[in-house]
Order: structure tokens, then C-alpha cells, then sequence
């Protein structure tokens, strides 16, 4: 009997999990849909990069000023309450991307996605959280990571796809039918009450302060996606370079079968055995891509990089989230993902002006030096830590 409920509290697929999961793997999916076509849509409506840059980077600030409340909320009001909203905010802004031919229209529906992404995510990650058990998170979150890579895979690609075979219209909607069927999913998931503070509140309480060294280390990794989902299809077009679509592919697949595995070196050994090999293949993408000359060149970016962010990104918000009190994991999360989006903002936006000034590979040797940046605080910060700091939870 003992050991049945030792097995019951250590498993990972419950039924909530598995929810939780399709629901994420809807809401990525619909995301996903217009991370290559918006850029592409922009610039069709007249826009310069600079343009291409603010349309995609408001959306990660929108995102980032919303995450604190959000993880707030989600020990007062509960995670149904912020997970459901965010997805509703998610799918009423996207739908309305098919009515515009305003840049101004879009750059202030993008604000309203920003906010619902914000909450949904935060919420998503958080409720992840308190279903995977404490001695398994590494690899729970791996899994549970593997719903967003896999709307990765074909999300890019379909939503490429979409736009020639029908038009931008008509993917922006189906983008907003994802959002909706991980709405209804997660309508059916048994939510945890949140536990509550009981010490006094903090009057600027914006961020969980165990949580910040890894959500420093994402910031400047981060900064590559604003280069990536804002310019790549520009570049590889300017470069006459075949398989965007394919990139995507590529890079989630990677990234899946990475995740299989990382989690569990994780629980075992610690982020010292995943970042800085992940952070070494970042780079290497990074590289790559500032001499994209062919196809081989954009694929074997895509698995470069697939394979370090997949190691990388969950070994990170496990570190995150494990060294935040029970009470604290929704902030916890909050700050992780707002790290998350002010990276990808940044980045957007920063290399938007890049691209005017020096064109679009100067793009990723700048980005290569925010993955040096990223490795070095992480040998500076760590180099005094004798050992890696397990999971509070497992003894509670």
C-alpha cells in the first residue's frame, strides 16, 4: 500500500496534466500561427522594419506589465480565473487581426493580445506546476514543454502556408479558433486552490526575487527570438534561401526530442550539465544564421538551436520556480516569463533598427553576443554555489 502511494504521488499523466497540456498545445498553436505571418502582414500593409519591430515587440511589453498581476491574481482569485480570461482576451484580439488594414489598429490589438498572452501563460505554467510532482519537475516541465514544441512544429509552417493558399484573413481566424479550443479544454480542467501569503504584503511586490537569476540568463538568450520571428523570413527571402517553413519544423522537432531527455539530466545533475552545452549550441545557431547562404545552412540553425533552447529554457523555469515558497509559485512563474517577454520585446524592437542600419545577418551576430552575455553571468553568478539547490517541495 506504501509504495502504491509513493508511485501516485511521483506520477506525472494525470488527467488534469494531460489537459493542461492540449490546451497549451491549442493556445501555441494559434500563437504560433502569426509569429511569421505578422511580420510578412506589416510589411504588405507598408510598413518599414523599425514597424515590423514595434508591431512585434508591444505585444511582449503588454505581456510583461501584465505577468505581476497576473501571478498575484492567481493566489486570490484562483488559476480558472486568470487561465480563462487570458485565453478569451487571447482569442478576441487575434480574431479581430482579420478585420484590420491599420497598422495603428494592429499595433493596439497587439496590446490587448500581449495581455492576454500575459496572464494565459503565466496561469498555464503556474497550474503545470502544481500538478507535476516536486522530485520529477525537471522532467515534468520537459513534457509539459513538449505541448508548445509541437504546436511549433507545424504552426509556423501552417500559418505560412495558410496565407498563400487562402489569405491573411482567414489564418488570422483560424489562428483565433486554436485560441478557442484551449479555451474549452481548459473549462474542463480541476484547478488547485493557490496557497496564500500569510506574512505582510510587500507594497512594490512585482517580481519573485529566487527566481531572478535565472530569468536574468533567459533575458539575453530571449533577445534571439525578436530576431528570429520578426526578420528570418524577410532575410532568408532577401538571401534567396528556400525553407522558412521548414525552419520552423525543424527547430520544434529538435526541440522535442531534447526535452525527452533534458528534464531528467536536469533532476538529476543539476542546470550545471544543461546550460552551458544548450547556451554552446545557441551560439552556434546564432552564427550560423549571420552567413545564411543556403538551405542546409537555415536547417541546421534550426537544429542548433532547437536542441539548446529545449535544454535550456525548461532547466531554467524548473530553477526558477523550485527555489520559490509554495506560495509564491505564480509570481515565481510571473517573473520567469516576464523575463521571457522583455527579451523578445527588446530584441524585436532593437533589432528592428539593426536591420535599417546594417541590414538583416547583422542581426545574429548581435544576437550571438547576447548568448556570451547570457554564459558569462551564468559562470559569474554560479561560480560561488557549491551545489545545486534541490527541490524545497520534495520534503513537504
Amino acid at each position: 500500500m506504501k509504495n502504491t502511494t509513493l508511485i501516485s504521488k511521483d506520477k506525472i499523466w494525470t488527467r488534469d496534466f494531460i489537459f493542461v497540456c492540449i490546451s497549451n498545445f491549442f493556445i501555441f498553436a494559434g500563437f504560433q500561427m502569426t509569429l511569421p505571418t505578422l511580420p510578412l502582414f506589416v510589411n504588405e500593409l507598408g510598413g518599414s522594419n523599425q514597424l515590423i519591430g514595434l508591431v512585434v515587440g508591444i505585444f511582449t511589453f503588454s505581456a510583461l506589465l501584465i505577468r505581476p498581476w497576473s501571478g498575484h491574481v492567481l493566489e486570490t482569485l484562483g488559476r480558472r480565473f486568470v487561465y480563462l480570461t487570458g485565453l478569451a482576451i487571447f482569442v478576441i484580439s487575434v480574431a479581430t487581426y482579420s478585420f484590420t488594414s491599420s497598422i495603428i489598429f494592429l499595433f493596439l490589438m497587439r496590446i490587448v493580445q500581449g495581455l492576454g498572452w500575459g496572464m494565459s501563460t503565466t496561469a498555464v505554467g503556474t497550474i503545470a506546476t502544481d500538478l507535476i510532482p516536486a522530485k520529477r519537475r525537471g522532467e515534468g516541465m520537459g513534457y509539459f514543454g513538449l505541448a508548445g514544441n509541437l504546436a511549433m512544429a507545424f504552426g509556423p509552417a501552417l500559418g505560412l502556408i495558410l496565407v498563400v493558399v487562402l489569405d491573411f484573413s482567414w489564418t488570422f481566424m483560424i489562428a483565433a479558433f486554436a485560441g478557442l479550443a484551449a479555451f474549452g479544454i481548459a473549462a474542463l480542467i480541476r484547478y488547485t486552490p493557490g496557497e496564500k501569503s500569510t506574512g505582510p504584503k510587500k507594497k512594490w511586490d512585482i517580481y519573485e526575487k529566487s527566481a531572478l537569476v535565472p530569468a536574468v540568463l533567459l533575458f539575453f538568450i530571449t533577445m534571439t527570438f525578436g530576431g528570429i520571428t520578426s526578420f528570418l523570413p524577410l532575410y532568408a527571402e532577401q538571401q534567396h534561401v528556400s525553407g522558412i517553413e521548414w525552419y520552423f519544423f525543424v527547430f520544434a522537432i529538435s526541440l522535442m526530442i531534447v526535452r525527452a531527455f533534458a528534464g531528467r539530466v536536469y533532476d538529476k545533475r543539476g542546470h550545471r550539465a544543461i546550460f552551458i552545452p544548450g547556451t554552446l549550441l545557441i551560439l552556434l545557431a546564432m552564427i550560423d544564421l549571420s552567413f545564411l547562404e543556403n538551405e542546409w545552412m537555415l536547417l541546421s540553425a534550426a537544429m542548433f538551436f532547437g536542441i539548446g533552447f529545449g535544454a535550456v529554457q525548461p532547466a531554467l523555469q524548473a530553477w526558477a520556480v523550485q527555489e520559490a515558497p509554495k506560495n509564491r509559485r505564480g509570481m515565481a512563474n510571473a517573473t520567469f516569463f516576464s523575463s521571457f517577454d522583455l527579451g523578445v520585446g527588446s530584441g524585436a524592437i532593437f533589432f528592428g533598427f539593426i536591420a535599417s542600419w546594417f541590414g538583416y545577418s547583422q542581426i545574429y551576430l548581435v544576437s550571438a553576443v547576447s548568448v556570451v552575455i547570457s554564459m558569462l553571468l551564468y559562470i559569474v553568478l554560479t561560480k560561488n554555489t557549491g551545489h545545486e539547490t534541490r527541490q524545497k517541495e520534495a520534503i513537504g
